[in-house]
């Protein structure tokens, strides 16, 4: 029972039109059903149909596919209800935070804050206003949700009555899977160029204090693209949230206040305080990340083909031995050096789940061969090096217990949430007034979850 996120395209149908419609008809949105004080409107309805087709789903009956979606949102109304009434909040800090995340990438989507204001006929912050109480709700069921499923644990001996009970022409058949680790190194920066990024700092420090606007500085230097594009904001955090260096100043300094540049593993960083409440902050920085040369770049190809070749040689050093000893990623470092397939947790992955320059690396590659070293940028667009293990291969082949299991035990963990959520919903339903349209009478809804 996966709660359901508007997407892009089902945001613009709700903003960008109030009603829909077929032919000549001149339709009008409404409220088609309530659950204590909250209400469902029709468009809401027509916007998860929109979303399905969008998805490439096309049903075959359009009725029934509109019941189900109202069926999915009546679910998640119940359980925003039961919120209510057991007083489960979510932070304001952290509903702000989720909400600026979505809108960057609403406009990451639309290609520009100025085309989907144009799009939706509307401003950034009418949009953010609209946003808020349906993030907040979201946010709410989601920690209710967590709630009624948080003890939820499982065997081996249910997993295995779980495989078993699925009919034999139903055991899924798996593509071929891949086991792959890498070990990643970050040149070293010399002081010179670390330098060259704490002063940068200052002069912009300086431009502040003169009169310059932070955020717009913000947005103009700093390397932290995220909180840039927000002006530094970083929303609110606790202690231990944040790398150690930033927590020290952000807890000591005044609101309002500027520190002088200090120095990070994300490398120097400007930091104002905006408000604090207990032990909670709420800070702005500029992010400037010193650079590496071409000489740091060398050092490091240098030292991984060194590593490689000890790996090759396995009774010197094994790959995980040194994913420990050296890597500096510390994702795969945490899985032993492997990437992870999320879903499931296991380090085997289809092969269209890698990052494609990673594939095409293990393509000419032989299980238990390590590349050369190989250049690449991080996410946070870094330069790095990083050899690539191919550690295993699965063929495809029906899933069974033995190369699966982690597969069938996140499937069984899945499948006993489920039960637990549709056991909750049935008596949950009983605590709150349910009341739907005519026009759905059809949907047998109430009686049917």
């Amino acid at each position: 029972m996966n709660h359901r996120f508007y997407t892009l395209l089902g945001l613009l149908f709700v903003f960008a039109s109030s009603v829909f419609a077929q032919d000549d008809a001149i339709p009008v949105d409404k409220i088609i059903a309530k659950v204590d004080n909250n209400i469902i409107l029709l468009s809401e309805v027509e916007a998860g149909y929109q979303q399905m087709l969008a998805n490439g789903q096309y049903p075959k009956d359009q009725d029934a596919a509109r019941c189900d979606i109202l069926k999915g949102l009546i679910v998640n109304k119940i359980m925003y209800a039961k919120a209510q009434i057991d007083s489960i909040d979510v932070d304001d800090a952290r509903v702000s935070d989720e909400l600026e995340r979505r809108m960057q990438y609403f406009i990451l989507q639309a290609g520009s804050q100025e085309k989907l204001e144009k799009t939706l006929g509307t401003s950034i912050n009418d949009l953010r206003d609209d946003l808020r109480d349906q993030v907040k709700e979201q946010m709410t069921v989601q920690t209710m949700q967590q709630q009624i499923i948080a003890d939820v644990k499982i065997t081996p001996k249910q997993v295995k009555k779980y495989y078993e009970s699925i009919p034999k022409d139903s055991i899924p058949f798996l593509s071929a899977e891949v086991k792959v680790g890498q070990i990643v190194r970050e040149p070293k920066v010399s002081e010179s160029e670390k330098e060259k990024a704490r002063q940068q700092l200052v002069d912009i420090k300086k431009r502040i204090e003169a009169g310059e606007d932070f955020g717009v500085l913000a947005k103009q230097f700093s390397q932290d693209y995220g909180s840039g594009r927000k002006g530094g904001d970083l929303g609110w955090h606790g202690r231990g949230e944040l790398v150690p260096e930033f927590e020290e100043v952000a807890l000591t300094i005044e609101p309002n206040e500027i520190e002088d540049p200090i120095e990070s593993d994300f490398g120097y960083h400007l930091i104002q305080l905006l408000e604090r409440r207990g032990g909670r902050f709420r800070a702005r920085h500029i992010l400037i990340r010193p650079k590496s040369n071409y000489n740091d770049v060398k050092d490091a190809v240098h030292f991984l083909d060194s590593i490689r070749t000890l790996i090759a040689d396995s009774d010197t050093l094994g790959f995980e031995k040194a994913v420990n000893l050296y890597s500096d990623d510390q994702p795969t470092r945490a899985n032993a050096g492997y990437f992870k397939n999320n879903l499931t947790g296991s380090s085997y992955m289809a092969t269209d789940e890698l990052d494609p320059v990673v594939f095409f690396a293990i393509d000419t590659m032989k299980v238990g061969n390590t590349s050369k070293p190989l250049k690449y940028r991080t996410e946070d667009g870094q330069d790095a090096v990083r050899i690539i293990y191919y550690s295993g291969y699965k063929p495809p082949h029906y899933a069974n217990l033995n190369d699966d299991y982690q597969k069938l035990q996140q499937a069984t963990l899945n499948s006993q949430k489920n039960q637990i959520l549709e056991k909750w919903i049935k008596s949950a339903k009983n605590d709150v007034f349910i009341e739907i349209d005519p026009q759905f009478d059809g949907c047998e809804i109430v009686d049917g979850i």
